[in-house]
């Protein structure tokens, strides 16, 4: 395995600090009803910009629903070579349940 997990309570600190970013790998329709602040949207489509702006030095940190397809994604994006790589253990339902997030309703 070459990426690591993540609790909320550990990304929270590291996001808020600016020391990571986030992606989020949700569809569409569920991304634009709520997300966590700062999240960038990593679709199929977008995922080569994304890798080719991405600097590989900086630590990212995957979002899905529960904390299982941001496994494989994190997998994915550390084969290409970025270095620091996380799965938000319970994803975005995990941290709605303990933070703030940026909702359609705001």
């Amino acid at each position: 395995m070459t990426f690591k997990h993540i609790s909320a309570a550990d990304a929270q600190p590291k996001l808020t600090a600016g020391e990571a970013v986030l992606v989020d790998i949700r569809d569409p329709q569920s991304f634009s009803q709520g997300h966590i602040e700062g999240a960038v949207h990593l679709t199929n489509d977008t995922v080569a910009r994304f890798l080719a702006g991405q600097p590989p030095e900086q630590p990212v940190i995957v979002c899905c629903y529960h904390g299982i397809s941001s496994q494989q994604a994190a997998e994915y994006l550390s084969q290409q070579g970025l270095k620091e790589v996380y799965s938000l253990d319970g994803g975005f339902e995990g941290w709605r349940l303990a933070f703030p997030f940026v909702s359609a309703d705001d």
